[in-house]
């Protein structure tokens, strides 16, 4: 059995987090919640959660650097950072207090389903009663195993996810890294078997195929909200990727 905890310093945000997913059929028997720092540290020491999901502003504070407190305490917590902001200074706060995963608000039931899954089998070595588990150990788009990669490609790939809505670039990638865009690039060629931009775009595609399939919403809002400000670019690339129009997928789906 497992525990919970949410930190958000937004009432409703707690409440609708509570109720995303049935916690209580993946096995957690208690789900806490806290709006402060203060009350976020007691309550984790008191608790000692398996998994705790802070927002990235609590309050004044910094959900990273609550979780770097809780870290010195030794808190054996896996960590999710959700945010309603897209920038990289929050993603790489995130990724170097050892967050498994990064989420952007409003979180989506199937992404934050996916993340829990994947830590109960991963991290907490358990079972998902029924539940498919071959998919959560392996990348959509490489098809390779996350820990046949090494800690740098997970960590480029965690910041696709966390910013693939945004302009973001292996050049961008390289300066969050402190690293050269070239050997950088090269790096995750070797290991991905594709090139850094090829990754990106195949990403933003099976998002938007997936919105498209499960929203209403207009295809140029799509568009936008997985990284694409020319609708040109956005049909072109998602009909070389599925062979088939936004449109004509949404038909036939």
């Amino acid at each position: 059995m497992y525990k919970l905890l949410i930190v958000d310093d937004e009432p409703q945000i707690l409440e609708g987090m509570k109720r995303t997913l049935d916690w209580a059929s993946y096995g957690f028997h208690r789900v806490e919640t806290s709006e402060t720092k203060d009350d976020a540290v007691s309550k984790a020491v008191e608790l000692l959660p398996d998994i705790a999901i802070f927002d990235v502003c609590i309050g004044p504070d910094r959900g990273y650097d609550i979780i770097n407190k809780l870290n010195e305490l030794r808190i054996p917590a896996k960590y999710i950072m959700m945010s309603g902001y897209s920038e990289f200074e929050y993603a790489q706060e995130a990724i170097r207090c050892g967050v498994k995963d990064y989420l952007l608000k409003p979180v989506e039931r199937s992404k934050l389903q996916q993340v829990i899954e994947k830590i109960i089998v991963e991290d907490l070595h358990g079972n998902l009663n029924g539940r498919s588990s071959e998919d959560l150990h392996t990348d959509p788009i490489l098809g390779i195993p996350y820990d046949h990669l090494s800690k740098l490609t997970n960590r480029i790939l965690m910041m696709v996810k966390a910013e693939y809505a945004q302009n973001i670039t292996l050049k961008s990638v390289a300066e969050c890294f402190r690293m050269n865009s070239t050997y950088l690039g090269q790096l995750f060629l070797k290991e991905a078997h594709m090139k850094f931009s090829e990754y990106l775009m195949a990403y933003r595609m099976l998002h938007a195929r997936e919105l498209i399939l499960t929203t209403n919403d207009k295809i140029v809002s799509i568009a936008l909200s997985v990284g694409y400000q020319n609708m040109n670019y956005f049909y072109t690339h998602f009909q070389s990727y599925f062979g088939k129009s936004p449109s004509e997928l949404r038909k036939k789906g």
